[in-house]
C-alpha cells in the first residue's frame, strides 16, 4: 500500500501535534499531558480506581500507577483506602490539583476551541464519526491478526 493511500500516517500526525501543542499548553501548570487528562477525569469522577483512571485516559494500568505516584508525591491528589475494598484506593483532587487542572485546562482548552473552530458542527459531527469508524476498523482488522 502507498504511502499516500495510508490514512494511518495522517491520524498519527494530527495526534502527534495535538499531543505536542498540550504539552505545551499544560507545561506552565507544572503538568505532562497524561497528568493533566488524569486531573481533568478526576475532577469528574471523584474516587475513581486507578484501573477506572487508567481506561479512561487510555493509558496502561503501569502508566497510571506511575502517573498517580507522582501527583500524590506533589500533594495533587489523594489516596485513601476504599471503606468496603481494602485493596482499592479511591483517588481524589486536592486543592493545589485542581488550582494545577483549571491553570492547565485554561490554555489546553484553547487547542480544543481551535480545532472546533476549524470545523462547522456538521463537521464535527461527521470527523466524530469518522474517527469512531477508523476504530472499529481497526479492531476489527487487529482481531484477525
Amino acid at each position: 500500500m502507498p504511502a499516500e493511500e495510508r490514512l494511518g500516517l495522517d491520524i498519527k500526525r494530527a495526534e502527534q501535534e495535538l499531543i505536542a501543542a498540550k504539552q505545551i499548553a499544560v507545561r506552565p501548570a507544572g503538568l505532562t499531558v497524561p497528568q493533566y487528562a488524569t486531573l481533568y477525569v478526576l475532577a469528574a469522577n471523584p474516587g475513581i480506581s486507578a484501573a477506572a483512571l487508567a481506561r479512561a485516559c487510555l493509558v496502561t494500568p503501569q502508566a497510571m500507577t506511575v502517573v498517580l505516584k507522582n501527583l500524590d508525591a506533589r500533594g495533587l491528589v489523594e489516596r485513601t483506602p476504599h471503606p468496603w475494598h481494602r485493596n482499592v484506593l479511591e483517588t481524589q483532587l486536592t486543592d493545589a490539583g485542581r488550582i494545577a487542572l483549571e491553570s492547565a485546562d485554561e490554555r489546553a482548552v484553547r487547542i480544543e476551541q481551535a480545532i472546533a473552530d476549524e470545523l462547522t458542527t456538521e463537521e464535527r459531527i461527521t470527523l466524530r464519526s469518522l474517527l469512531s469508524r477508523c476504530g472499529a476498523a481497526i479492531e476489527r482488522a487487529s482481531s484477525q491478526l
